[in-house]
């Protein structure tokens, strides 16, 4: 939100001197800062004393103009609305313009030019060249224009919190300036606009709960061609709202200044009395950006008889807009529960300055002021005449401001300072009415502060208004503890290190995914569904890590990005909303080359057997090789064939392989990509690494190549030699994997490495042969044999 100093000046009298640190402290972080219009100089305000025709070019104009000097300057200009007795602003003979654009003496088609008449665009005012800049009659002939206008005026970008709805407007942050200052703040305007009509239209409030009171009045014989004050417009501009015409300018000034939603319904399109009710799943309406929505069962509607007029709080339909035939409409002002406005207007994606307002809290007692105001400005500026005040409203149902007490030892213990009583009630008091007792104080929150609520936002409040710098540093004297550390259990970074080491690089992707995205990735599971999700594209908890991680190398392969290696750790969510189960998982995902582009290796793409090998540098971290095996198993994410369960002493502890194609397809992947999935609980249990000295005695190594059918993995033939039950056979290696000519599809042949060795002795050959015998006849009972 940006607020103007000048217009912040109008409600207090004394500002801070550092303004902008001021509010940044008070909680009102201001972003940025700049003046009200770009560097310029001398442009003064002038008056055009003639008009003549350009002797030698038709669309030019040989004007005089007075600026105050002894003699009127004769300047050349091309502008339509250039006429005898308009006060423009005038650049006169070493002015320069933004942009650096300096003005000379110069001849436009032979006739001589003392300077230049201005648009509000060459001035940096605002984006309309469509003729000058016509100042109001009484500007002083002569005077600096940046002064005149007041242009030097700093404006600040405040980014306000959502808790903080009390200050969107100016009032608002002149109400919260005064507050800590301790200055008086002028009253809000009261102006009693009597009814000079009898025309009215009835309302009837059906939902009282989200609408407890609503104001409305007719106001007729408006002139929609009125012009809007320069003084409204600028300050519009400042606050970063373009001029639209006099009805919407005035409705949304009194909104900037005061913090009240208008709305303005053109009366001859209402038919019958206007009713506040809650929608119908299925209804339509058209709103006034032509989006037709399909309204679900909460929405609250403002309609008349016939139809929708406006989505409460949120955006008017186009069926009562008001348009420049505009004569007669109904002003609406009301007060909206935040419960029945959060989260609306993002479900049908809109946004809207009401809706940010309503759902974070509007001042109950505000309306009927706000609809008087800008009541008296339809009427001054544009010629209306006002109806009564039709008032429906159900006062029990406004909220409820409880007293709140706020301990003394409370705020020392919090805030960490001492305060004194006369303080604490001193700050109090310039909040609402406050009763002080031995112990304590109570205090009633006003009408605008929603978040004030318990006895710990006042003793915010008192630590805010006092100064957050005026709280002084307190050091811990407490003895720190060391966390336990188990040997028994590896921490998450170190296999994140093991993926850094290989290449990989950490992500963190949302937990919120797109319905449509994880019901590929994962059909198995019905997801939670958000009540009010960021985004109809974030709608859904995953179920699986490998929905950011797809998501995360289809980003980076859309901006040439061939070789892409990622891994994540997080929270997986399960169940329903009820009862929701997380699990903390370890995902990876790779793509492209194996190697960076390279002259020393030959490039090959990534395989199976690559993310293997990584996903077992990880696990040999916390486990023993033996416990550890892959085994084949189809997934529907995952490619036939090229998937695997990994087990971990016999339990699953998570899947890897290549995506399906299938799946690849749906997602629009057009590369092939290998994902990793662990369960960080059943990784993390560690077997503690017992010392074991190197024997004395040497290794002996006989290789054996074997026959197996072509069906058969590796692990299942280690597994068949480890049936041999003997601490002497130490490892199992394999070298050499060999496929049999195309004819014989049926058997390939594995070749392995076996180590034999014996810690008390040198190892005999008659003890290698007879376990090697042992093994060869556990391998005949799998039909695995001796290649002759």
């Amino acid at each position: 939100m940006k607020i103007s100093i000048s217009w912040l000046k109008e409600w207090i009298d004394e500002i801070p001197q550092n303004t902008s640190n001021h509010l940044t402290m008070l909680g009102l972080e201001v972003d940025s800062e700049e003046l009200a219009a770009p560097e310029f100089t001398n442009i003064v305000v002038g008056e055009v004393l003639t008009v003549e025709p350009h002797p030698d070019a038709d669309k030019l104009r040989v004007t005089t103009v007075n600026v105050g000097e002894a003699e009127p300057l004769q300047i050349v200009c091309g502008a339509p609305n250039v006429a005898v007795g308009i006060k423009i602003p005038t650049a006169v003979i070493g002015a320069v313009l933004p942009g650096d654009f300096k003005i000379k003496k110069s001849k436009l088609r032979g006739v001589e030019s003392m300077g230049m008449l201005c648009s509000a665009r060459e001035l940096g005012l605002s984006d309309d060249h469509a003729g000058l800049m016509i100042l109001a009659e009484d500007a002083p002939i002569g005077k600096d224009f940046r002064g005149y206008y007041n242009l030097n005026d700093t404006i600040y970008e405040v980014d306000l919190t959502p808790n903080r709805g009390d200050c969107l407007s100016v009032y608002g942050v002149a109400r919260d300036v005064a507050l800590s200052t301790g200055t008086a703040i002028k009253a809000l305007p009261e102006h009693k606009i009597a009814a000079t009509i009898a025309d009215k239209i009835d309302v009837k409030v059906v939902d009282t709960q989200a609408c407890p009171r609503y104001l409305g009045r007719m106001i007729t014989g408006l002139n929609m061609n009125s012009e809007t004050p320069l003084w409204m417009k600028e300050r519009l501009r400042r606050a970063g709202t373009r001029p639209h015409g006099i009805l919407v300018d005035i409705t949304n000034y009194v909104m900037l200044e005061l913090g009240q939603p208008l709305h303005a319904f053109d009366a001859s399109k209402i038919k019958g009395a206007i009713k506040v009710r809650q929608s119908e799943a299925g209804e339509q309406v058209v709103l006034l950006n032509d989006d037709t929505l399909t309204l679900k069962a909460n929405t609250l509607l403002i309609t008349d008889e016939e139809k929708t007029v406006a989505l409460a709080g949120i955006m008017g339909a186009a069926n009562s807009t008001c348009d420049d035939q505009t004569t007669s409409v109904f002003l609406e002002s009301a007060w909206f529960n935040p419960l029945a406005i959060a989260g609306r207007a993002r479900e049908y994606g809109l946004h809207t300055d009401a809706s940010h307002r309503f759902e974070r809290g509007v001042d109950f007692n505000l309306p009927m002021t706000a609809l008087e105001y800008a009541t008296h400005l339809l009427v001054t500026l544009a010629n209306g005449q006002a109806g009564e005040i039709t008032v429906a409203e159900d006062v029990a149902l406004l909220p409820n401001k409880e007293a709140i007490k706020v301990r003394f030892e409370r705020i020392n213990q919090i805030v960490g300072r001492s305060y004194s009583v006369e303080r604490i009630t001193e700050i109090l008091s310039r909040i609402g009415q406050v009763t002080v007792a031995d112990d304590h104080v109570v205090l009633v929150p006003p009408s605008h502060r929603f978040d004030i609520e318990i006895e710990e936002d006042l003793i915010e409040e008192i630590a805010r208004i006092d100064g957050y710098d005026n709280i002084g540093a307190l050091f811990n004297n407490s003895i720190s503890t060391m966390t336990p550390f188990t040997e028994f259990k590896t921490p998450v970074n170190s296999f994140k290190n093991v993926l850094v080491d290989r290449g990989y690089n950490e992500v963190i992707t949302m937990s919120f995914v797109a319905p449509k995205w994880l019901s590929i990735i994962d059909q198995s599971q019905t997801p939670i569904a958000l009540k009010n999700p960021i985004s109809a594209d974030l709608s859904v908890m995953r179920t699986t890590l490998a929905a950011g991680l797809i998501s995360t190398i289809d980003y980076n392969l859309k901006r040439q990005q061939k070789r892409v290696r990622v891994f994540e750790s997080g929270l997986t969510f399960k169940g329903d909303i009820d009862n929701v189960e997380q699990k903390a998982y370890l995902g990876g995902a790779v793509t492209g080359d194996l190697l960076p582009e390279q002259w020393g290796e030959k490039a090959r793409k990534v395989d199976f057997f690559d993310v293997k090998n990584d996903v077992e540098a990880m696990l040999a971290l916390s486990a023993d090789a033996k416990d550890i095996s892959f085994v084949a198993k189809a997934f529907d994410l995952l490619h036939p064939g090229q998937s695997a369960e990994i087990l971990i002493k016999g339990e699953s502890a998570g899947y890897m392989g290549k995506i399906h194609p299938k799946v690849a397809k749906e997602l629009d992947v057009s590369t092939e990509i290998y994902l990793f999935e662990l369960n960080l609980a059943a990784m993390q249990m560690t077997v503690p690494t017992v010392f074991k000295p190197l024997s004395k005695f040497p290794s002996s190594r006989r290789d054996l190549t074997l026959v197996v059918p072509q069906d058969m993995t590796v692990d299942s033939v280690i597994k068949a030699m480890g049936q041999t039950q003997s601490s002497l056979l130490q490892s199992v290696q394999l070298f050499d994997i060999y496929n049999f000519a195309k004819e014989d599809k049926n058997e390939k042949s594995f070749s392995f490495g076996l180590i034999f060795q014996n810690d008390e002795e040198n190892i005999k050959d008659e003890e290698i042969d007879t376990i090697l015998n042992d093994i060869l006849e556990n391998l005949k009972q799998v039909q695995v044999f001796l290649r002759q």
